[in-house]
């Protein structure tokens, strides 16, 4: 028994210290810490500009009409604000509908029992918050220089709802009904990279790790060995996919009353044109570069053991956007976001994101779409010079450097 505990002490000694020893143990360990060290303190900077962004919303100056059936609006107040009061409310709308007028606040004859019906031009999901924060200022101040109690005015408007509608281009805004459907297509990408990751990682390392390398090289090339598993992998993703989605479509079609599954109004979702071909684009770009970036760290690393310490920085590289979430429906503009947009391994994510919730314009999403198939196609073809190379290294991680340099004196 004594002999048998020190065989194990001698064995965890001597794997922990030679794993620890590593070159790429240090580098994965210390990847993601310093990531989000980084990340923080951008975010820590840009959240104060989001605050006072947010602030702002409630003295913001913009034109807009008003009619008021509670006799509650003060109009001096309300002109100071940039209001107008108006007596025809379907003008009103109209107006804001073809976009003579920015906005237009109805409040009703009893604000506690109505909700305060809010009509502006559609200028961003974060953006439109501005419409209700100077209605709701609006009827706070004029109802505290009534009441002359700022407690009791506070406790009088707490319960006052406000029904808020958008136009865009003369048509209802799509609302949360236009942010679900092109934010199917990152629940798609993240499924497929969940299912298919790993699969990518091996789909190189295999034959290697079974020395058959050389045997499969002498009839196929390269080239076309590299991309037979890819497509071949993004099949076996469709049928994952399909097979995971199967059993929920059909509990929800035959089965929802039985499950207590929640009614879903299909209906209020919108499928504009825009957003969703962009969002299949993006979706196809971002799987091209974890793809030739899984394949290429396989034709690179001995085994799948020396893969590990890669695999995981880089799969955290797609959940690491979701940190700045707020940001990007808030302050596209933000240093943090713009990164994220732009760096091929976050940018699949912040991208979809920004493009579900309509903050990605077209200008930008034609830049970072061109960025990931290229990048994209070009780490593949990296990807297959190191496989290339590296299909009989055996024993130790393939030099990248050292490819090319043979490939030079192959040449000559």
């Amino acid at each position: 028994m004594a002999l048998a505990r020190h065989n194990l002490g001698t064995v965890v000694s001597f794997e922990f210290v030679r794993t620890i020893k590593k070159k790429g143990f240090a580098i994965a360990t210390l990847a993601i810490p310093v990531i989000l060290i980084v990340v923080f303190a951008l975010v820590f900077a840009s959240n104060a500009s989001t605050k006072d962004s947010a602030e702002a919303q409630k003295d913001a100056r913009f034109a807009f009409t008003y009619s008021d059936a509670s006799g509650i609006i003060m109009s001096p107040g309300a002109k100071v604000a940039g209001g107008t009061y108006t007596d025809n409310p379907a003008a009103a709308i109209e107006a804001v509908r073809n976009g003579t007028n920015e906005a237009y606040f109805q409040y009703p004859a009893d604000p506690t029992k109505e909700p305060v019906k809010i009509y502006g031009a559609d200028v961003g999901m974060f953006e439109n918050g501005k419409y209700e924060a100077v209605a709701k200022q609006l009827l706070e101040a004029s109802a505290e220089y009534q009441v002359g109690s700022p407690r009791l005015t506070a406790a009088l408007t707490e319960t006052v709802k406000f029904d808020a509608e958008t136009f865009k281009d003369g048509k209802v805004a799509a609302g949360i009904g236009g942010v679900i459907p092109p934010l199917l297509f990152l629940v798609v990408f993240y499924i497929s990279m969940i299912l298919l990751s790993n699969q990518m990682l091996n789909s190189t390392l295999e034959e290697k790790e079974n020395r058959v390398t050389e045997m499969i090289l002498t009839t196929l090339n390269p080239t076309t060995l590299i991309t037979g598993k890819i497509i071949s992998l993004f099949a076996v993703g469709l049928v994952q996919i399909l097979v995971f989605l199967a059993p929920v479509g059909l509990a929800y079609l035959f089965f929802r009353d039985s499950l207590a599954l929640p009614d879903m109004d299909l209906s209020a979702l919108v499928f504009e044109p825009g957003p969703m071909i962009t969002g299949a684009l993006l979706l196809l770009g971002g799987f091209t570069v974890f793809t030739g970036v899984l394949v290429a760290i396989g034709a690179v690393m001995p085994t799948a053991k020396e893969a590990g310490t890669i695999f995981g920085p880089l799969m955290a590289m797609m959940f690491i956007p979701f940190y700045t979430f707020s940001l990007v429906i808030s302050n596209p503009e933000a240093l943090i976001v713009q990164i994220f947009t732009y760096f091929p391994l976050t940018a699949p994510v912040t991208a979809l994101l920004r493009n579900g919730f309509g903050t990605l314009s077209p200008l930008e999403a034609g830049i970072v779409i061109a960025e990931l198939f290229i990048v994209g196609i070009l780490i593949l073809r990296l990807a297959v010079h190191l496989f290339r190379y590296g299909s009989i290294g055996y024993g130790k991680k393939l030099s990248i450097a050292g490819t090319f340099r043979r490939n030079e004196i192959a040449a000559k």
